[in-house]
């Protein structure tokens, strides 16, 4: 992609114009592909994936579409339109069913076999991150000035919502509890999603704007708090901060590498950072270079590749999902 071209080429001079530098860390990634997402404008938001079709799928925010991306064949083999701004999605493989939360308060059920369009849930407004609950099969979606409702996939069907103080951002479900971003409200809630009661409230001093979230295998989330640029691993327990490290500007989504025990950060600045977790705590292991705003993406384990959308940019950019491969990887 040119504008990835050209911020690689910009680096690499100013590392050749220092006769004194440090030799450059090795790229922790490497691109594995690019597949064309043809006639979208505008923004990009979140992923999902329905790995035994090896199918990701793209919510086009500023087109108004989501586009189904098949991996085996490298293009987009299908596209769902006429949605209003769609920002966050859902693949629950038990019930084989895909949703779409939109900013005009929709949430749309499709039949991921055909995509024939199944029901429509009409919230308040603003629905946007969705997440499933594996231990449940049930879709969680943020939505409103502060609540994330409950929808059985089978259904599928609301079952109740969970109440908030503000509008939420990125959650992570573990066990029988949610982790919730609420920026607006200057905080992280946790929820009983037996009781739908909240059981904590934790308010890191002198962070805010918490939006991107994702969970380790070691009890602790990592949530960037896009104010200050600063990636913190929170203990699920109590929510001490256990380690911090500055991270780069504008991320949206976080993914966790259980093989490697690293995080990726997608960033709007143009780079994914990578963090690796340690027993002295958190290492920045170098930024990858994608293009500017592509904040959002997903890391898939079984796949072992982090897919990163990369919208229209200012320098000649076309729109791609990018692919991204750790450079220890064989597959």
């Amino acid at each position: 992609m040119i504008t990835r071209t050209i911020i690689a080429f910009l680096v690499t001079c100013a590392l050749a114009g220092d006769a004194g530098a440090k030799p450059a860390m090795p790229a922790p990634l490497l691109p594995a592909g690019l597949i064309a997402l043809p006639d979208t404008s505008g923004r990009i938001d979140h992923l999902a994936v329905d790995l035994r079709r090896k199918r990701v799928f793209v919510a086009e925010l500023g087109n108004n579409t989501v586009d189904v991306i098949d991996l085996s064949a490298g293009k987009v083999i299908h596209r769902i339109s006429g949605l209003e701004a769609p920002q966050g999605l859902g693949y629950a493989p038990n019930s084989d069913r895909l949703i779409v939360a939109c900013s005009d308060g929709t949430v749309h059920v499709y039949n991921a076999t055909d995509f024939a369009p199944q029901k429509t849930i009409k919230f308040d407004d603003d629905a946007d991150d969705v997440r499933l609950d594996p231990n449940s099969g049930r879709f969680l979606v943020g939505h409103g000035s502060g609540a994330i409702a409950l929808i059985d996939s089978r259904g599928p069907t609301k079952l109740s919502d969970i109440e908030l103080p503000a509008h939420p951002e990125a959650f992570m479900v573990a066990g029988d509890r949610a982790y919730i971003n609420v920026p607006d409200g200057g905080q992280i809630d946790v929820v009983d999603l037996t009781t739908k009661k909240p059981i904590a409230k934790w308010t890191p001093d002198r962070l805010s704007s918490n939006f991107p979230m994702a969970a380790d295998e070691n009890g602790h989330i990592a949530v960037v708090f896009r104010g200050q640029n600063r990636f913190a691993l929170i203990d699920m327990a109590d929510g001490h901060i256990a380690a911090a490290i500055d991270t780069c500007r504008d991320a949206d989504d976080i993914s966790f590498d259980p093989k490697r025990k690293r995080f990726y950060v997608s960033c709007g600045s143009g780079e994914i950072d990578v963090v690796a977790v340690g027993t002295t705590g958190l290492r920045s292991l170098g930024r990858t270079p994608t293009s500017w705003g592509a904040r959002t993406s997903l890391y898939v384990a079984q796949l072992d590749r982090l897919f990163v959308a990369e919208r229209a940019g200012l320098i000649g950019s076309h729109v791609a999902l990018a692919i991204f491969r750790p450079a220890e990887s064989t597959k």
